[in-house]
């Protein structure tokens, strides 16, 4: 393919590289003018972006060329390094746990993180015998309501048997009560 792009580039006087708009686009568009500069040495290559395939946006695009930007480049270069680092160490996580063939980069990895987190705060949770106390209540106007006790007698209820829920039930009828 790059001998056919290079063979079609020789008889040209001017090339423009039309990849997708984005880093990966640009990173293709960069190793293909490393490979035509080989044969087309004094060409010129420029880069267009073509955000639609029509005749209007082809020559808008090809009005208004520009040069590759390094900076793009090693951003998509720098993305794949990324995803190599990390998707080498998940990846192989992956095949054992879930399935075989299946990867992982920097975009899973931070998936995986959540998932690895929550698991821990799922295994790390300490199950407490806790009660809430609610009342049905009826005001001068209807209808009847339910209320939650939520404290009682200036402290934040924390109720953790059945023992101290009854206590506090008792104290709470025979006391006024605050809506809040």
């Amino acid at each position: 393919v790059i001998q056919e792009i290079q063979t079609a580039a020789a008889g040209a006087d001017h090339i423009f590289l039309a990849c997708d708009p984005d880093r990966e686009g640009e990173a293709i568009a960069w190793h293909l003018a490393e490979e035509l500069k080989k044969k087309a040495k004094k060409k010129s290559i420029q880069r267009i972006l073509v955000h639609e395939i029509t005749k209007k946006a082809i020559q808008e695009a090809i009005a208004h060329p520009r040069e590759l930007d390094k900076n793009l480049y090693e951003a998509q270069q720098a993305r794949r390094i990324l995803d190599r680092i990390v998707g080498y160490q998940i990846s192989p996580i992956l095949w054992d746990k879930v399935r075989r063939g299946l990867s992982a980069g920097r975009v899973q990895s931070v998936a995986v993180r959540v998932v690895y987190e929550r698991e821990k705060e799922i295994k790390a949770f300490k199950p407490q015998e806790y009660w809430s106390l609610d009342f049905s209540l009826q005001g001068e106007n209807p209808p009847p309501f339910t209320a939650r006790v939520i404290h009682f007698k200036g402290e934040k209820l924390a109720i953790t048997n059945g023992e101290e829920a009854k206590k506090i039930e008792a104290a709470v009828r025979g006391s006024k009560l605050i809506l809040i």
